[in-house]
């Protein structure tokens, strides 16, 4: 019942919204930077925030490493929380230096799950995040976990919505292919169902 239903909800959203066309970067390295900067933020900040470094050409590991940690931070301002996300913007552009000498491309010769946990012992990458990363950028077949996600999956009985990440990840992922881009299409379906209908007072009886 479970997974007939995850896949209802998947073809019905799809069916309903289209294609989102997610992750909407040029390139993974901006994707990896973006999904840093829509911490606790709304996409339009963290938007305004990736034009800003574009802008400055510093939007590649290399470039963010050797600009100063407090000029990233003014760039990325409207992102909120600007001081430690610069922070993080930096661990996150150290580690791929380090580990894949700035090509985030390489992170395709190490298997899912020992990436995932590379990318969780970076400063400023936690559970979604880092599922952000392997689903949008590095192409693995994750089901990213947020509280859009959880919203509805709680509303609809699949859940009662304070269970761990790694249980409402698997429920999805698990009912259906493991294919990044239909994981990565039905979590952009879901936050897109989440903003304008189910909302925290759902536009539905």
């Amino acid at each position: 019942m479970g997974q007939a239903l995850v896949q209802s909800i998947y073809e019905r959203l799809l069916r309903t919204h289209g294609p989102q066309g997610w992750w909407p970067a040029d390139g993974p390295f901006e994707m990896m930077v973006g999904a840093i900067l829509t911490q606790a933020c709304t996409w339009t900040g963290a938007e305004r925030a990736v034009a800003a470094l574009r802008a400055a050409d510093l939007l590649s590991p290399a470039a963010i490493m050797a600009g100063s940690e407090t000029e990233i931070a003014q760039l990325i301002r409207p992102a909120g929380y600007f001081n430690a996300k610069a922070r993080k913007l930096r661990a996150l552009s150290r580690f791929l230096i380090e580990e894949f000498k700035g090509d985030p491309s390489r992170m395709s010769e190490v298997p899912t799950d020992r990436l995932r946990q590379m990318l969780l012992s970076v400063h400023g990458v936690g559970e979604e995040t880092a599922d952000d990363i392997l689903v949008y950028a590095a192409g693995r077949p994750v089901f990213v976990v947020d509280a859009y996600t959880r919203r509805i999956a709680a509303r609809l009985g699949l859940c009662r919505g304070d269970e761990s990440y790694a249980v409402v990840s698997a429920l999805f992922a698990g009912a259906m292919p493991p294919d990044a881009h239909i994981l990565g299409e039905f979590h952009a379906l879901m936050v897109r169902h989440a903003k304008h209908n189910c909302r925290r007072e759902p536009r539905c009886s």
